[in-house]
C-alpha cells in the first residue's frame, strides 16, 4: 500500500502520484484517470467504464454483422 498526501495546487487540492504508480497504471502527464465508487472505497483507473461499455456493445454488433463488415471492407 502506498500513502499519498494531498497538496494545494492553485485553488484546488491534488494528489502527486509517484512515478512507480504512474508506470504501473501506464499513465503520463496529461492523461485522464477515472475515479469510481467501489464496495470497499474508491477505485482509481485509467480506463473509462462508459467507454468499456460502449466498446462491448460495438464488439457485439461487429460479431453479429461480421459478413456485412467484411463486404464493406472489400
Amino acid at each position: 500500500m502506498t500513502a499519498l498526501k494531498l497538496t494545494q495546487i492553485g485553488n484546488s487540492v491534488g494528489v502527486i502520484l509517484p512515478k512507480e504508480i504512474l508506470a504501473r497504471l501506464k499513465l503520463e502527464k496529461g492523461d485522464t484517470v477515472f475515479v469510481t465508487e467501489a464496495a470497499n472505497g474508491m477505485l482509481l483507473t485509467p480506463y473509462s467504464p462508459e467507454f468499456e461499455a460502449q466498446m462491448g456493445e460495438a464488439r457485439r454488433i461487429m460479431k453479429k454483422r461480421r459478413a456485412v463488415l467484411r463486404e464493406l471492407a472489400k
